[in-house]
């Protein structure tokens, strides 16, 4: 009998999929637990093994066209079995199906390959006039002052030029309408063009989800400078005799949680009617990928040591550039971290990442003049930025948060106390 296949619902935020991929074409025989399709959430592109034995008898979802999770993808039956009525069925219920199909006999829907980018191209011609030469008796160029002035901004030789004005005075029409015919410097025409593209799964949510977080999250922002000199002295000397190199993402990481632990109603969420404090500490770290921003999660970071935290953050990354990470990697943070220091950004403010409170944006370390012991010497300082669901979290609770990640950072063996690297 034949079964329909859905288009499964593969993390918490996905509402829609897109078939990046079909490993079955209609007539071929599947097997439970045997590859089907490469399917692309809003996060990662994931393997869609069948639940059943049979043959593919119908596709609904063309590949790489956006459907609704719960949507028809497939139809899985013996060979040769009607499944119009099935489709008839469907479709009445509000399912998306896309083609009708025959009883007899069963075909694979053709699947158009993807129209190419728009271009468009355009170049904008002004009209010839008929000039009138506008050097006068005595040698003297007729330009009025604005045409001067966008001559010389343009880089327009107007020595040879003809003016359309009175007694062929070259006036703003002349400059604006110029082009090269061998009359001074050559003019470059240029032309408009654009490209389109859909919008990916990734995309979407991202901008919904944060879109939701701005405009519902009462945000405020604070800022705190730390001096990084003993943190990066401490890295160095683990870096020497930990088998791992530590960064310096993977100290804040560390620092943060410490702090969390200090500090827990800066590790809650809200919940409309209620406000939940987790005991535990899951800090999400973002990720930079091609289409967006992935956000695995670093789970009881506060028992954790530096090398296990840096090995945990680098699989991390290597996964989500491959597109590999699962749901459980990105699921239940209860704080998150964006780090944009490696690329020269010295401050910034993040959007929280819900269901956060707070997101902590680390801008890079700047090698600058400070005071110490009433004398100004070089040292390293970074800034970094908390933001802050108001309704959660209040001014002065973050910035006792802030003052602790800054003790912790600015004094790393407090930080690392009993654990080891």
């Amino acid at each position: 009998m034949a079964e329909i296949v859905r288009m499964p619902k593969l993390s918490d935020t996905m509402t829609d999929g897109v078939v990046a991929q079909w490993h079955k074409k209609v007539g071929d025989k599947v097997k439970s637990g045997e590859l089907l399709a490469d399917i692309e959430t809003d996060k990662a592109t994931m393997e869609f093994e069948s639940f059943q034995n049979g043959t593919l008898l119908y596709i609904g979802a063309e590949k790489g066209k956006s459907v609704p999770v719960d949507s028809i993808i497939a139809i899985l039956g013996n060979a040769g079995e009607d499944v119009t009525a099935l489709i008839a069925e469907e479709a009445k219920k509000g399912s998306a199906v896309k083609e009708e199909v025959k009883a007899e006999p069963i075909k694979e829907i053709v699947q158009e390959k993807p129209a190419p980018k728009e271009e468009i191209n355009q170049s904008k011609e002004s009209p010839i006039i008929n000039y009138q030469s506008p050097i006068t008796t005595d040698g003297r160029f007729k330009i009025s002052p604005l045409a001067k002035k966008l001559a010389d901004d343009k880089g327009i030789n107007v020595d040879r030029m003809k003016g359309s004005g009175d007694s062929g005075r070259i006036i703003k029409r002349d400059i604006d309408n110029y082009k090269s015919g061998g009359n001074g410097m050559p003019a470059f025409v240029g032309t408009e063009s654009f490209t389109e593209e859909p919008v990916s799964q990734m995309r979407k949510t991202i901008a919904r989800r944060l879109a939701e977080s701005k405009f519902s999250a009462p945000h405020f922002y604070l800022v705190m400078e730390i001096d990084m000199d003993e943190a990066l002295k401490a890295r160095t000397a683990i870096n020497t005799v930990a088998g791992l190199k530590i960064s310096v993402n993977d100290m804040v990481i560390k620092a943060v949680a410490a702090s969390l632990r200090k500090h827990p109603k800066i590790n809650s969420s809200w919940l409309g009617d209620k406000i939940r404090y987790n005991d535990h500490i899951h800090i999400g770290v973002a990720v930079a990928v091609e289409e967006g921003l992935l956000v695995p999660v670093v789970r009881f970071a506060d028992g954790k040591t530096l090398t296990q935290i840096a090995t945990e953050v680098r699989n991390f990354v290597v996964k989500a550039k491959e597109k590999k990470l699962q749901p459980s990697d990105w699921e239940g943070n209860t704080f998150t971290i964006s780090n944009l220091g490696m690329f020269g950004i010295e401050e910034f403010t993040a959007i929280i990442n819900p269901p956060d409170a707070c997101i902590l944006a680390v801008g890079g370390i700047k090698e600058t003049p400070v005071v110490k012991n009433g004398q100004i010497v070089p040292g390293n300082v970074m800034k970094v930025t908390l933001s802050c669901d108001h309704r959660v979290v209040d001014g002065v609770l973050g910035s006792e948060f802030l003052q602790t990640l800054k003790h912790n950072l600015e004094n790393p063996v407090l930080m690392l106390g009993a654990y080891s690297i």
